[in-house]
């Protein structure tokens, strides 16, 4: 038992300074050599300072909605619902959304609803929509901006993120850089 205790003791130091100390430092360095040092992408537009790889609220008719967030957007408190696809208040909470997009966009049918228009994602922070979100918004953005809707439609191609290394992941759009692109577009 005095072996076993031992070797306890000298597996449960071993692995406080692998872990506590050479991988996080490891991790630290890695960090340091990326761009950014591994503080994420920061975007500085009309004076304000975001995070391109956290969503951000954009519920404006002026520009394109956001994926919705189970968190409110904090990045300090990142997650989902945890509601089930059966769960009423879900649904409720899922069939407002729809009543919403479906007043701010009145052109569009309840089956052209993208999914990612009215489901959070697991993280609650995606900071991308898929295509067909963005191009299910056009109507609106165009009629509300009096811009042409095949301009937007060039403006979402321009910003459309293709999959990595054409094989892995849909294409997807982020939202932020798109609507700081389209404050710019007039």
């Amino acid at each position: 038992m005095k072996n076993t205790f031992f070797q306890a003791i000298k597996l449960s130091l071993a692995c406080l300074i692998l872990f506590s100390g050479i991988y996080t430092l490891f991790i630290f360095g890695i960090a340091q050599a990326s761009p950014n040092h591994g503080k994420g992408e920061i975007i500085v537009a009309n004076g304000k300072t975001y995070y391109a790889n956290i969503g951000q609220s954009f519920s404006a008719n002026t520009y394109f909605n956001s994926r919705p967030s189970a968190v409110a957007y904090n990045a300090a408190g990142s997650g989902g619902s945890n509601k089930g696809p059966a769960n009423p208040e879900y649904l409720a909470e899922v069939q407002k959304r729809i009543d919403t997009l479906l007043i701010l966009n009145p052109d569009m049918k309840r089956r052209d609803i993208p999914a990612d228009l009215v489901t959070a994602s697991g993280s609650g922070l995606d900071p991308h929509i898929s295509v067909l979100a963005a191009k299910f918004q056009i109507k609106r953005i165009a009629k509300v901006r009096n811009i042409k809707a095949a301009e937007l439609e060039t403006l979402i191609e321009n910003h459309t993120e293709k999959p990595l290394i054409g094989l892995f992941g849909p294409e997807k759009i982020n939202v932020l850089e798109l609507n700081i692109a389209l404050d710019k577009f007039k």
